[in-house]
């Protein structure tokens, strides 16, 4: 009955334009209007009708029924109507929601149509949003105009009237519509619907003028979701607010103007990114949710709207609001409950439910799920329009990100839709297309795979679809001409041949059907059309496609020409090593041994029939030498790999350079050395062979045929050595080398052995640096080797192989067990194609006996277990001493033996494994397995003081611990890993050993850390290590009685970020007289500081290609490298030992010079206090709460001020009085012993205690002590920035301050115009002392993120009003918003404030830390202070604009009193302010969030 219309993309699709005769559809329908005779009817039955009308009587709709109503539709409907224009006449059907499992919605109501069948009638179908009291009419979806005598000719046929997408949509709302037309005479007694001018009541003339105003406002909705232009946001927002005014508390529309009014709130917040703005449209939805009890028919939909806000704040802001997760999760109860389960509103709720657990990714209750915050992942799925869009997009430019957010969104959509829904086929429709694009442009194999599989879902349910069967066979043919699988090309064929008979000759797509036809047809030809030398054929089939049969039979027609050649025949020889290389290539598929020694003999023989002087006497040694040597990869015969070197150095010999295969000889000779340096460790084999690979690129320029075959081999004798000296620049090097070795690479050329190679590089840099990109990388390209070297293939083995490694690894770093068993999988399928002979058996077996070890430690399952350790032994005895894999099988069963020990108890079996552990401890000459036999042997000694309790096995266990740790040749990452467990050990163990692991802890994590490019990746590479560790190592030295340590080791660990950019940035005052060396090392410690500290352009980064990138990220390693040594050389002069050393306690001790700092410290394993007196001892409180306690606490109060309705003031007092209790009383009792009342102390708060407000501290309720009442509070992020903020401190006569202000930044219009903005700058230019102070001041139009900046440089005090916003995720992107963007604190960073004496932050959340992220002080005052600002005023959390406004008078009045300005008297003036504030009953929480910062 409908007609479906084909929707696709002209690049990837055809799409049919006629139209099946019998149907009508909409887009001509004016035409056929005009041009119609007046109806004849085929029937006499039904009615009569003449020329004019229908004889005595009357027309009559029965029936609408429309389709699809809700498809493409981005707000959730809660009904649909139709209206019905008939001259000045009109009339609407009742509000009938939409079936969602058959996507039809009907109407019954009776509308008379006019006799005369030329009349016209105008049709319109509306969504409303609103079941109960509307304000207006709703988003209009279709709107026709038909004569009456066309709506008879469709009823009584049963033809519907059919609509084509939208322009610029592919699928657009309602795509059909039924009327189905009664005729009656006039005496039949019906009840019909009156028009509205009928009806007893009419609206009034206001009630016209809001529901005008509504639609105006729906209006620009509708354009916002077409073109996405954020100011369309922006005016329905303003329309929608004047609705509301004009809908008092009493209006029976007061609930529909709320929601209209909230649901584009949301759409802006969602637009924009902004989860901090969310607040407005959750507290609208719920004002509406309380105009709207059960029983009311919109009630359902509002829970759902609301659930929708709730779940987008929970997902912005993560843990801090996690009861609107808990509160959703009730709505949703409560929707689903009381919906039909076949309603529209049900299947909302169901799929909002479906996607809130998607994007959760677990079960667990809400209240113990704390994910972090996410950019994208707290908005619902794109509509299918709008992916459509994104798709050409994608089609005009190269957006490799774009593209993959597309691919990915199509997948996630899915879910969504039902298999017989247009939607589903147009996104299986776009996303093959989409996948068949990303192939085309990035060359991933598994695109096609996807696409064929989307491709034979799709024909299967659509098998009459030309236009999928045409695409789907171009992507067949695409995969074929990549794989060569003949059957992709025969199904290719036939899906063509079935779209061209579906396609009939005349059609506009007739022709472009037949062209792609012909083409696989002349592929297919072009495949059978070639014949060569039966054997040569028949090895390089083999080599392509891997049939066994090929090769076998290409053996056996060798050994017939061998017969055909006896000895003394001119081609005897040539046929003894043709026979030779296809032996030795069967070997290498099925491990045969014979297959090798008979390779070898005919190797030899064949080189004696070739004496010294035959032109191809050098040639037969090089074949011999690479037979000899890789029969000593099997069999470890040292006599093999020393022929088969002297082999390769006599035919070097005889090629001398100028000789056209020198360089191959070269790079023979080079292999074969590489070999021996692993056998016999001897460096000078690896240097030379290192040097003989460098050589032959040079022979070998880019051009050369030879020229990726060389970067391949100097790659791999690169990495080699990295894995025995652990230099990382090797391992970059080498994985630059096989990038270009990708990008060089030929058309047509096989793609297997290159992207192996890089694959296997980006694992082992993952496991040193533990970038997670590379771990992903690596995976993608041994799935896509995989794919190219399909079973039978001569490499199938060594694929799966690296893929089940690359898969273990992904399971150790992201624990899916899915990963693990395919891991496992696979190395059983590797070792039955790997059986006991062949060379390879023995790593196999490792392989398989590992991942079944790691599976049982996480399942338990003794079977895998008991597996593990007879293939451990089995491999133990085909690696024989002397074997390279000898030490490496000796540490796998070591450790596999302990683990059964740890199972069993039995003495012999851990007595068996300390023997191999030590045994591959002297054995060893790999770096990699020195260090892994020391970590075993110190988890066999604990495992023996866990069951023996004897303490030299403690303290064996932690030696072994520390040689691990501080293993010099490993990367700073594997020494690190090992410390940590080190930590952990010593902690559990309570062994005193654990100070010394913190210590090199925190060492390796700073040179790990310092090595990342860039301040943002460096936060994101810290966020993978313990949050707690300086906070731990704290503890630590404190339970140890050794304070000043504990405060050495809190300062080296925090602020990393900043500590890293303080080294770069350091003046070198010190060295002002100097002599010329020393002038020299400084020049060249500035300009490489320099260097390293340019700002990184994060946003051009993205368009780089991944080599540009790592080239940057290894010059800057490079300079940083370079820096280090100079850096070295500085500590080598006299007095300069500690030159950017961490600083000692004695140093640390200045930043008391002012007054005391209380250094606050949350750890797992205590909560302390310690109190840093200038020329005193440290004083230590250990407070009497436990790191729980301490989180529950915080966690109570975070959740308060971040309320949606506010803090409750009892919560916050009572938290107040609870911190006045514990943590800052038992600090004043000692601090009154030291200092008079209304001194300054400074608080350097750790963890947890970021984020409270410890300067409010007191017992409010009972009227007792308050900390502000005796002291006056500073902070302070760390003791180093205080300590920098108090050096240097200079009273000049000249102030230069700028004032500047931004009530209404253009680009984020979500927010709040600020109105006190203006009257701020005014009081502070009024209130400063003008003769001495050089004012500037900067107005909302004029504060652009390039102004504000040059501002912040030229002026040394500043005071910036707009707003403020703190990203979690994010922090280097917190930011001030200005006129055309937000001014980041990475902004801020790059440019270079240092010296700066005074800045006030009238703005929110620019002192709000992360207590949930690691222990780094990363937030807008913090950031100022360390870039120099010496004092710094900000907020805690959201303030409002009138108080800010207050709060910045006070203090300015206080602060400019004397007439000069002092940045040393901010804290005083703050104080001041404030209390006046509480004079004025400002409540506590409110002045509460403001804090100093600095000196």
């Amino acid at each position: 009955m409908l007609y479906l219309h084909t929707f696709g993309l002209p690049q990837t699709t055809i799409t049919p334009t006629s139209l099946p005769p019998s149907r009508v559809n909409h887009e001509n329908a004016a035409n056929q209007m005009e041009q119609a005779s007046p109806y004849q009817s085929p029937s006499t039955n039904n009615c009569n009708v003449d020329a004019v009308g229908v004889s005595g009587q009357c027309i009559i709709i029965t029936k609408l029924k429309a389709t699809n109503v809700a498809a493409g539709l981005r707000r959730i409907p809660a009904g649909f109507y139709v209206g019905i224009f008939i001259g000045n006449n009109h009339w609407k059907t009742t509000n009938n929601p939409v079936c969602p499992t058959s996507g039809v919605t009907e109407w019954n109501d009776l509308i008379d149509l006019p006799s005369d069948l030329s009349a016209k009638v105008n049709i319109r179908i509306y969504a409303s949003f609103e079941l109960g009291y509307t304000l207006g009419q709703g988003e209009l979806l279709r709107n026709i105009f038909i004569p009456v005598s066309l709506l008879l000719e469709c009823s009584q046929n049963s033809r519907s009237i059919i609509f084509n997408p939208k322009e610029q949509e592919v699928v657009s709302s309602c795509s059909s519509l039924e009327v189905m037309l009664g005729v009656c005479s006039p005496s039949d007694r019906v009840v019909l619907c009156q028009p509205p001018g009928e009806r007893v009541e009419s609206r009034r003339h206001d009630e016209v003028s809001l529901d005008q105003q509504t639609d105006i406002g729906h209006n620009h909705l509708h354009h916002y979701y077409k073109d996405r232009q954020e100011f369309r946001l922006d005016n329905a927002i303003t329309v929608f607010k004047h609705v509301v005014d004009r809908c008092p508390s009493h209006h029976p529309g007061r609930s529909a103007a709320l929601s209209n009014l909230a649901m584009a709130k949301f759409t802006s917040c969602q637009a924009r990114g902004v989860h901090l703005d969310l607040d407005e449209p959750i507290h609208l939805y719920q004002e509406v949710l309380d105009l709207r009890p059960p029983g009311h028919p919109d009630h359902a939909s509002t829970l759902i709207n609301l659930t929708i806000a709730l779940l987008s704040r929970f997902r912005g802001r993560g843990c801090i609001t996690v009861a609107d997760a808990d509160e959703a999760e009730e709505l949703l109860r409560r929707s689903l409950n009381i919906c039909s389960p076949h309603s529209h509103e049900y299947r909302a709720a169901f799929l909002v439910k479906a996607f809130s657990l998607h994007r959760r990714g677990d079960e667990m209750p809400s209240s113990y799920n704390l994910p972090q915050a996410a950019s994208e992942s707290w908005r619902l799925p794109y509509s299918v329009n709008e992916l459509a869009s994104l798709l050409r997009e994608c089609q005009r430019r190269d957006d490799p990100r774009l593209l993959d957010q597309l691919i990915e969104q199509h997948q996630d959509n899915m879910k969504y839709f039902v298999t017989e829904g247009q939607e589903w086929v147009v996104l299986q429709k776009n996303l093959i297309a989409a996948l068949q694009l990303r192939f085309e442009r990035q060359g991933q194999m598994q695109d096609l795979d996807d696409a064929i599989q989307h491709g034979r879902v799709t024909a299967i349910r659509y098998p009459n679809d030309s236009v999928m069967l045409n695409n789907f066979g171009n992507v067949l043919l695409r995969r074929f001409q990549q794989r060569g699988d003949g059957k992709d090309l025969d199904e290719a064929i036939q899906h063509h041949r079935t779209a061209l008979q579906l396609i009939p000759e005349g059609h506009p797509d007739h022709s472009a059907s037949l062209n792609n036809l012909a083409t696989a047809l002349l592929t297919q030809f072009q495949q059978q059309a070639s014949l060569n030398s039966l054997a040569n054929v028949l090895s390089t089939r083999f080599e392509q496609q891997g049939d066994g049969k090929d090769l076998d039979e290409a053996i056996q027609h060798h050994r017939t020409a061998l017969q055909l050649t006896p000895e003394g025949h001119p081609l005897h020889s040539g046929s003894l090593n043709g026979l030779a290389t296809a032996l030795l290539t069967r070997f290498e598929q099925q491990g045969d041994g014979k297959d090798l020694d008979e390779a070898i003999q005919h190797n030899r023989i064949a080189l004696q029939l070739m004496l010294e002087g035959h032109p191809d006497h050098s040639s037969s040694l090089n074949n011999l030498a690479a037979a000899l040597s890789r029969r000593f990869e099997q069999q470890g015969d040292g006599k093999d790999l020393d022929e088969a070197i002297q082999c390769h150095r006599t035919a070097l010999q005889l090629m001398p350079e100028g000789h056209r295969l020198h360089s191959a000889s070269l790079s023979n000779l080079a292999t074969a050395l590489s070999i021996q340096f692993q056998q016999q460790g001897d460096w000078k084999d690896l240097d030379e062979a290192i040097q003989h690979h460098r050589t032959t690129l040079q022979l070998r320029p880019e051009g050369h045929p030879g020229h990726s075959a060389s970067l391949n081999n100097l790659a791999t004798a690169l990495l080699t050595q990295f894995e025995q000296r652990g230099d990382g620049k090797d391992l970059d090097e080498a994985i630059q080398h096989h990038r270009t070795t990708l990008q060089l690479r030929p058309e047509g050329r096989p793609l297997h052995s290159t992207l192996n190679n890089l694959a296997n590089a980006l694992s082992t840099r993952f496991k040193q640096q533990g970038d997670g990109k590379d771990l992903d990388e690596a995976v993608q390209h041994h799935r896509t080797v995989l794919q190219l070297m399909p079973e039978g293939h001569p490499l199938h083995s060594a694929s799966l192989n690296n893929l089940a490694n690359a898969l273990s690894t992904q399971f150790e770093q992201q624990g899916d067990g899915k990963d693990l068993d395919e891991a496992i999988q696979h190395h059983r399928t590797v070792l039955q194609l790997r059986p006991e002979g062949h060379p390879l058996c023995s790593s196999s077996l490792n392989n398989l006996a590992i991942a079944l070890s790691t599976r049982f430690r996480q399942q338990g399952d003794e079977k895998d277990f008991d597996e593990a350790i007879q293939h451990h032994r089995t491999a133990l005895q085909l690696t024989p001493e002397g074997h390279p894999h000898h030490s490496g099988s000796l540490i796998n069963l070591a450790n596999a033996l302990l683990r059964q020990f740890q199972q069993q108890g039995d003495d012999s079996i851990i007595k068996e494994a300390l023997q191999h552990a030590h045994a591959a401890a002297k054995q060893s000459l790999s770096p990699s397995n020195q260090q892994s036999a020391q970590f075993s042997l110190a988890h066999i000694h604990l495992s023996l003081w866990q069951t023996k309790h004897i303490m030299q096995d403690l303290e064996d266990a932690m030696h072994h611990y520390k040689l691990a740790a501080q293993f010099p040749s490993a990367s700073p990452l594997e020494r690190l890993n090992c410390s940590l467990t080190w930590v952990s050990v010593a902690e559990d163990h309570l062994h005193a050993s654990a100070l010394d692991a913190y210590t090199q802890s925190l060492h390796l994590l700073d040179s790990h850390v310092s090595a990342t490019t860039t301040i943002s990746s460096r936060h994101q590479v810290r966020i993978h290590f313990p949050q707690d560790l300086a906070v731990n190592a704290a503890s630590c030295a404190l339970r140890q009685g050794n304070i000043c340590h504990a405060i050495e080791l809190l300062e080296q660990g925090r602020a990393l970020h900043w500590t890293q950019l303080a080294r770069f940035r350091s003046t070198l005052d010190e060295f002002a007289s100097c002599d010329t060396r020393t002038a020299m090392l400084v020049n060249q410690f500035q300009h490489l500081s320099a260097m390293l500290n340019r700002p990184a352009d994060v946003s051009a980064e993205e368009d780089y290609s991944i080599a540009a990138i790592e080239a940057k990220v290894n010059h800057y390693r490079d300079l940083l490298e370079q820096w280090n040594k100079v850096v070295e050389k500085i500590r080598a002069l006299e007095g300069f030992s500690r030159f950017l050393l961490p600083p000692l306690f004695r140093e640390l001790q200045e930043a008391a010079c002012k007054g005391p700092v209380i250094v606050l410290i949350a750890s797992k394993f205590s909560c302390d206090a310690v109190i840093i007196l200038h020329t005193q001892s440290p004083i230590h409180i250990q407070l009497k709460i436990t790191w729980k306690q301490m989180y529950d606490l915080v966690a109570k109060h975070v959740q308060n001020i971040h309320n949606s309705y506010g803090p409750d003031h009892n919560v916050f007092v009572e938290t107040m009085g609870r911190i006045w209790k514990i943590v800052v009383f038992p600090v004043v009792c000692e601090l009154k012993k030291k200092l008079k009342k209304n001194s300054r102390i400074w608080w350097c708060p750790t963890s947890l205690f970021t984020a409270l407000p410890l300067h409010t501290a007191g017992e409010y309720q009972q009227g007792g002590s308050v900390l502000s009442n005796l002291f006056i509070s500073s902070y302070t992020p760390s003791l180093s920035a205080l300590i920098k903020a108090c050096k240097g401190l200079k009273m000049t006569s000249d102030v230069k301050f700028a004032a500047i202000g931004q009530a209404a930044p253009h680009s984020n219009m979500s927010f709040q115009p600020l109105q006190y903005v203006e009257a701020e700058l005014d009081d502070i230019k009024r209130l400063l002392p003008t003769p001495s102070v050089i004012f500037t001041k900067l107005t909302s139009s004029e504060s652009t993120r390039q102004e504000a900046l040059q501002s912040l440089q030229d002026h040394q005090w500043f005071h910036l009003s707009c707003h403020g916003k703190q990203v979690f995720k994010e922090p280097f992107k917190s930011c001030f918003l200005m006129l055309d963007g937000p001014l980041s604190l990475q902004d801020i960073i790059n440019a270079n404030i240092s010296g700066h004496e005074f800045a006030f932050l009238s703005a929110c959340e620019t002192a709000m830390g992360d207590f949930s992220a690691p222990d780094e002080v990363i937030h807008l005052a913090a950031g100022l202070q360390f870039m120099g600002v010496r004092s710094v005023i900000g907020t805690l959390w959201k303030v409002g604009d009138e108080l800010a406004y207050k709060l910045v008078s006070a203090f300015y009045k206080e602060f400019c009193k004397s007439g000069t300005l002092n940045c040393t008297m901010a804290a005083e003036a703050l104080h001041k302010a404030i209390a006046l504030l509480a004079k004025e009953n400002v409540p506590l929480e409110e002045r509460a969030m403001f804090v100093h910062i600095g000196i």
